[in-house]
């Protein structure tokens, strides 16, 4: 039912947008995307340039109120339970109404926490208070 209505059709074009920038803003910051970018609402980082594995970025980024999933990449050198990549999804920022502006921002986040080892997580709370859940 959801689905039909035109405010849905409106609400997943936004979610592909905002994957698709927060894609090319990480590529730009010198994240790997396995596909090379996004058609979806997914995104696949791989983080063997990185020296560090998709468990231990997922834990660095959560610390810092930033929810990814570890992945398996295609050829992955590292195990399943530690695999090379992390998973990123845009619904649930779309869902709060941050747009592609505030994927560009997401992306520097998850850079700053992953290349430089900064605490981000008064900016995160910061973002996310602007962009409250609605119940």
């Amino acid at each position: 039912n959801e689905a039909l209505h035109p405010s849905f059709k409106k609400y997943a074009k936004q979610i592909v947008s905002n994957a698709g920038a927060l894609a090319k803003e990480l590529e730009k910051l010198g994240f790997r995307l396995v596909t090379g970018g996004t058609e979806t609402h997914l995104l696949l980082v791989d983080l063997t340039n990185k020296r560090m594995s998709g468990g231990e970025a997922s834990d660095k980024l959560e610390k810092n109120g930033i929810i990814v999933n570890k992945n398996t990449i295609p050829y992955d050198p590292r195990p399943p339970m530690d695999p090379s990549g992390i998973r990123l999804g845009a619904p649930a920022l779309t869902t709060r109404g941050m747009k592609e502006k505030e994927m560009k921002q997401v992306a520097k986040l998850i850079f700053e926490i992953l290349a430089n080892g900064k605490n981000v997580s008064r900016e995160v709370r910061i973002l996310c208070k602007k962009f409250p859940l609605e119940y």
